[in-house]
């Protein structure tokens, strides 16, 4: 018979309502750490019981986590096997063929798809694996087994890189587990244009699936505009906007490979578009770009995370404002101003302050025309949406 899992307990002054009514994870502070339960092996798996020995699940532990266990199940009797991952992997499925016709897309969002930790972006038949907690790291022949059973796909690449990862105390790490590493980047087709993703050296999985949405939006305000795309990393909005007939995209990022990428879509686009390409600091160049009296009908801001940890906000939110005030001197009288956020530890009401106050140092107002937030392939789990990360306002500015 195979050996029953440990026991974890929670405090006495816990109450366990909050993971009886499905909150998936729990925290270090929240459990009787005594020295059994601090010996777990990081990603070993556990019985989690309240304080008068009630069962409240199967979870998988981390002692070196402020996220000490994450649940995989009601059931404490569940065999974490291939068969289990596979019928959350074809789930996962189901609802991302039902979204779209091509398979480019998120494939499984972590806890929202019942697989605490894991990401996988879907490159047609290639896989980007991205192992974000331990226990998936002491699973994975059985998730690499049912990921080949889901999809048959003929490359699977494993990008231990994130800062969750280190969060949790793990090393990083990026190996092809299956199939071979593209010698080039992969094309992926979305809204009509064509994108490159590098998936070997590129940020993340190689290519943002979460703002498919809003890149619609401002592509159907596109239409003979002049367009800046500004921290355009691979050009996500600006081929967007070519693709629906803009007559001039400029991108700006500090980055020399994500504008070559996004020279590579604009090519691979069939644009009549005139595109530029700005490799410098984008605080600066938007400066620069006002001094030269330069405007635009559409300009985007999709900065990185400015406030990643609760710690980091105030300074987030001044570098928001900051975004907002410099990128309106540069739109044209009602013309368009689309700002983005993707900090976790920033909501939408803080950001959408930022935005005002940047927009009225400006000199500028207007009204909000559209709100988003990562796509449908993005699910939030019921009980974690309050940490929702993608955050996306567009303006039409006087």
């Amino acid at each position: 018979m195979p050996e029953k899992n440990p026991i974890i307990r929670l405090k006495p002054k816990v109450s366990p309502k909050r993971i009886r009514h499905g909150f998936p994870w729990l925290y270090d502070n929240e459990l009787v750490t005594d020295r059994r339960t601090k010996a777990l092996k990081p990603g070993s798996l556990a019985v989690l019981q309240d304080h008068a020995k009630n069962e409240l699940g199967l979870f998988a532990v981390n002692p070196n986590s402020k996220i000490f266990g994450r649940k995989l199940s009601t059931n404490t009797n569940t065999s974490i096997d291939t068969a289990w991952f596979l019928e959350r992997i074809l789930s996962a499925l189901r609802l991302r063929t039902s979204l779209y016709d091509k398979p480019y897309y998120r494939l499984v969002h972590a806890e929202a798809d019942e697989l605490p930790g894991l990401i996988i972006d879907r490159f047609s038949d290639l896989l980007v694996v991205q192992p974000n907690a331990a226990w998936l790291d002491c699973f994975l022949p059985e998730l690499i087994h049912a990921i080949k059973d889901a999809v048959a796909p003929k490359n699977i690449i494993i990008n231990g890189t994130s800062r969750s990862r280190a969060l949790e105390g793990l090393p990083e790490t990026r190996i092809t587990i299956f199939g071979e590493m593209p010698n080039a980047p992969i094309k992926v087709p979305m809204n009509g244009a064509i994108y490159f993703a590098d998936v070997v050296d590129g940020q993340k999985t190689g290519l943002f699936y979460d703002q498919r949405p809003t890149h619609a939006f401002v592509q159907c305000l596109a239409h003979n505009k002049k367009v800046l795309d500004v921290f355009s990393h691979v050009g996500g909005f600006g081929l967007a906007a070519m693709a629906n007939g803009a007559t001039e995209v400029t991108f700006i990022d500090g980055s020399q490979s994500a504008l070559g990428l996004a020279t590579m879509g604009a090519k691979a686009t069939n644009s009549s578009a005139r595109i530029k390409t700005i490799k410098e600091d984008a605080f600066n160049a938007m400066a620069e770009l006002a001094e030269k009296s330069e405007s635009y009908d559409i300009v985007i801001c999709d900065p990185p995370a400015f406030a990643p940890k609760k710690a980091s906000v105030a300074m987030g939110l001044r570098a928001y404002e900051r975004v907002a005030r410099l990128a309106c001197l540069l739109v044209n009288d009602g013309g368009y101003l689309t700002l983005c956020s993707c900090s976790h530890a920033v909501d939408m009401e803080k950001f959408r302050a930022a935005c005002y106050r940047g927009i009225g140092r400006g000199g500028r107002s207007g009204q909000i025309i559209y709100s988003g937030s990562a796509g449908p392939d993005h699910p939030l789990h019921m009980s974690l949406s309050e940490i929702s990360y993608l955050k996306t306002l567009v303006f039409r500015l006087q």
